[in-house]
């Protein structure tokens, strides 16, 4: 994890990486979880014998199990040490590129778009690439926002 010891220290990385997280492993019962938490069990998520014949030849992660996953990846990444509080502000784009296969290994990269001063912090967007291991198309591209309060 990286670490920036002011909000302000990252006014200058416009542009640049901010952090990478550690691999993490999407199991069948984190795609089940997802499903019965969102009510979405379609069977290409959660019938492993029929979506061996589909598309995939597997079950995949839902996109949004994948795009439920930044604020994990967000808090391996980079932290801000005099940051007391940040709160998701939302996002301006989410595409999805590429399909997450059960026990495929995830991690994140993120990448300052642009700081923008605000009343007791920061405006930031980022961007997120989602990537699976020994896949050259991410899984998920986002444009973050999230606002620093320090």
């Amino acid at each position: 994890m990286r670490t920036f010891e002011k909000l302000a220290d990252l006014a200058p990385l416009v542009g640049q990486e901010l952090g990478v997280t550690d691999w993490m492993t999407i199991d069948q019962a984190r795609i089940q979880q997802f499903a019965d938490a969102t009510g979405d069990q379609q069977w290409i998520h959660t019938d492993p014998a029929r979506a061996a014949a589909g598309p995939f030849k597997t079950t995949i992660a839902h996109g949004f199990l994948t795009l439920s996953l930044l604020p994990k990846f967000y808090g391996e990444a980079y932290k801000v040490a005099d940051v007391k509080m940040g709160v998701n502000y939302g996002l301006n784009k989410v595409r999805f590129p590429a399909p997450v296969p059960v026990d495929s290994r995830l991690r994140a990269r993120f990448k300052l778009q642009s700081f923008e001063p605000i009343a007791g912090g920061a405006q930031l967007s980022v961007e997120v690439s989602v990537e699976r291991e020994g896949s050259d198309k991410p899984v998920c591209v986002a444009e973050s926002l999230t606002r620093q309060f320090a």
